[in-house]
């Protein structure tokens, strides 16, 4: 079974730039290893879904790291998925095909395998798997946003009145690793003197304001060059209020100006009226 942390290292690790290193009796090493052992897709329990298989990369470096490793056993990890990266890189198309048909084959099973899955499923495990799909869509959804704001600067958020006395004490607390270096900071934060405290506390206080300010002015340079979708959920919300509040503004006004309009047209046909009424009444008096 593939390694889950090889595989996200690996994903990961794909987007970044290599150093230019390979061989030809490495590649022919490859494209005959794919023939003789094919990886198989992720495997999962009896009662879970089917996974995903891997894509022509993935099944290469799944199988090829173990032999790259074993030939250089200096490499670290890292450096192991790099040469693999720049390997997979420079193959020809025809080296790369038994990965990739591969990978085909076992997705029209996987494809398989999911639907007589499916069709195992009652109407409300079926609703409870698309309610999780969601959530996992969230998720990473939330992440990529998370992550994309930092690249952007977004400010760092408050500290609180304890980390920022962890922080000040930790270098000499007691502990011979950071879980107790924490345990002792936090008896030593309980035991503290609400005086003592409170110098603490108004540096959080002074923090959340640093806070405030920052993160304000860094949303409004995010909606200046158009990335709102990365501002924060409570500011969205506070901004849709804001617009709803001032589109009812504006249909009250306009309501009321044509309240105002339909008055005044209603006073001009009244005074209209009015005025041929007298000239008729005094025509006919003359008659």
């Amino acid at each position: 079974m593939a390694p889950f942390g090889l595989v996200t290292a690996s994903v990961g690790l794909l987007a970044r730039s290599f150093n230019v290193f390979t061989c030809t009796s490495t590649l022919a090493r490859v494209t005959h290893a794919a023939y003789r052992n094919p990886v198989k897709c992720l495997s999962t329990e009896a009662s879970g879904p089917p996974k995903r298989p891997l894509n022509g990369y993935m099944r290469y470096v799944v199988q090829q790291k173990p032999v790259v490793v074993s030939q250089n056993p200096e490499l670290k990890h890292v450096e192991a998925i790099r040469k693999l990266a720049q390997e997979w890189k420079l193959m020809r198309p025809e080296q790369k095909q038994p990965f990739e048909d591969a990978f085909l084959r076992e997705k029209e099973q996987f494809k398989i395998d999911l639907q007589h899955y499916l069709a195992q499923l009652t109407p409300a495990e079926l609703e409870q798997q698309v309610l999780e799909k969601r959530q996992r869509k969230a998720k990473r959804k939330a992440f990529r946003k998370k992550r994309e704001a930092t690249v952007m600067g977004k400010p760092k958020r408050p500290r609180t009145a304890f980390n920022i006395f962890m922080a000040e004490h930790f270098v000499e607390a007691k502990g011979e690793n950071t879980q107790a270096k924490m345990k002792t900071l936090l008896s030593d934060w309980k035991k503290l003197f609400s005086n003592q405290k409170q110098v603490y506390t108004q540096l959080a206080e002074d923090d959340k304001i640093r806070y405030k300010n920052e993160i304000t002015s860094w949303e409004d340079h995010m909606m200046e060059i158009g990335r709102s979708d990365l501002l924060r959920d409570k500011t969205l919300v506070s901004q849709r209020r804001k617009a709803a509040e001032a589109e009812k503004a504006k249909k009250k006004k306009r309501e009321a100006a044509k309240k105002v309009a339909a008055a005044k047209a209603k006073s001009r046909t009244v005074k209209k009226t009015k005025s041929i009424v007298t000239k008729v009444v005094k025509n006919t008096k003359k008659t």
